[in-house]
């Protein structure tokens, strides 16, 4: 049987399809890390207003997570995930036209709109075409798949920019982005079924809800206390990350060691090779050993280790540098464990909304971590600028990965509480 024929062959083919524009999602949520300076100084921002560019996709991001798992339960992916990418992709022609600080913000915004609905469709996409065992290990996969787009985001996305220019370069990605919008919508199916397969072994069957249906189970994630636990560990997480090298990651290496933003851009680019490496690797090894909080723990240790390093050192010599970067990304794959727990607790049918509800907790934390760090930035600011952009100090930096590092230390206590419940629950 061909690749078009065997659904389990076929499903392979939709999946990466989705997963092309989840890259370009990417490529746009991290590109202000390369791009800092030059916005700094097209659109004479603070730190403060840049984090708040920055940050504004991920503000609309959030809003949209729990509709947008409404939406993929009761419309489904395919449309859900097509409009999205078609919003996602005017949006990023208008941010590359901008001509103002108010324009850029707002259609970043709108970028972020279109793109908060990718990921929670990918992720009822794998629910209807693959089993619950390999659940952990293609939602570790979808965000390999974020890591791939984070890397295409530094120096590739730096030496497109330094050669075409920045407007150019977001401007060729918005058009992309519109090709694949309309391949998601006339080759991706929701289900086996609407493929004109029987449905595949081992697959539990995943019915429309009715809206009744829908606020019921609503309720029941929202009353659930793993939800919130798992919530505001995602905050954290997801929210040092996304700023770590989606915007001030890049900042850090080129003010503190005196290097250029193609060469600062490799570090962010290695924190983007972990995110390929790590989540799938440990979503792997999670559905074989059937453990989920035990790797949490350890991975929620060693990642506030990493983050605490540079912390209390300031400046470690550049190699340290790049292998807690490299850390940060494969240990968010530790953190990425808690989408299998949230959707084995709660009914097949309803993991567009559970998945979307911490997803939208995540994102929260994308939002509001940026813009914490950038008033630190310019609390410790002495008033130097070069090239129109703000020059940070040690001081500032150091105290920005001091916030950095306790937002992980909150995760970490929220992988033992997970850790805990899980073996109080066990006979």
């Amino acid at each position: 049987m061909g690749l078009w024929s065997n659904p389990l062959r076929r499903r392979w083919l939709l999946w990466g399809t989705l997963g092309a524009v989840f890259l370009l999602v990417n490529v746009y949520r991290l590109s202000t890390a390369v791009l800092a300076e030059e916005l700094m100084a097209t659109f004479e921002t603070t730190g403060a207003q840049l984090g708040t560019l920055h940050a504004i996709f991920f503000w609309v991001y959030a809003v949209m997570q729990i509709p947008t798992g409404l939406l993929a339960d009761r419309t489904g992916p395919r449309r859900t995930a097509a409009a999205g990418a078609l919003t996602m992709s005017l949006g990023g022609i208008w941010f590359a036209a901008a001509d103002t600080y108010l324009a850029a913000v707002l259609a970043r915004g709108l970028v972020g709109l279109g793109g908060s609905v990718i990921f929670v469709c990918i992720l009822r996409f794998c629910a209807n075409w693959y089993r619950e065992d390999e659940f952990a290990t293609m939602s570790g996969l979808s965000f390999a798949v974020s890591g791939i787009g984070g890397v295409l985001a530094t120096t590739p996305l730096a030496v497109a920019a330094g050669a075409a220019g920045w407007r150019a370069t977001i401007g060729w990605l918005g058009g992309l982005g519109l090709v694949f919008a309309a391949a998601v919508y006339l080759f991706v199916r929701d289900t086996p079924e609407r493929a004109g397969f029987d449905p595949i072994a081992g697959v539990p069957g995943q019915p429309t809800l009715t809206a009744a249906e829908l606020r019921t189970a609503a309720g029941d994630v929202f009353r659930d206390r793993w939800t919130w636990v798992i919530s505001l560990m995602l905050f954290c997480t997801t929210g040092v990350n996304l700023t770590l090298f989606g915007l001030w990651g890049v900042p850090y290496v080129v003010q503190t060691y005196g290097v250029d933003v193609t060469t600062a851009s490799v570090f962010t680019l290695l924190g983007g090779v972990g995110l390929i490496v790590g989540p799938p690797s440990l979503g792997w090894l999670s559905d074989r050993l059937e453990s989920r909080t035990e790797l949490m723990v350890g991975g929620g240790l060693c990642y506030v280790v990493a983050l605490g390093v540079i912390a209390v050192v300031g400046d470690p010599p550049l190699w340290v540098v790049a292998v807690v970067y490299f850390l940060t990304g494969v240990l968010l794959g530790a953190f990425v464990l808690s989408y299998a727990i949230v959707k084995d607790r709660h009914p097949a049918s309803a993991s567009g909304i559970s998945t979307g509800t911490i997803n939208g907790a995540a994102f929260v934390g994308a939002a509001v971590l940026p813009t914490l760090m950038g008033w630190a930035l310019d609390a410790y600011w002495t008033g130097e600028i070069v090239g129109g952009a703000r020059v940070y100090t040690a001081t500032g930096y150091r105290v920005a990965f001091a916030i950095a590092t306790a937002a992980g230390f909150v995760a970490f206590l929220c992988t033992l509480w997970l850790h805990w419940r899980t073996n109080a629950s066990r006979p």
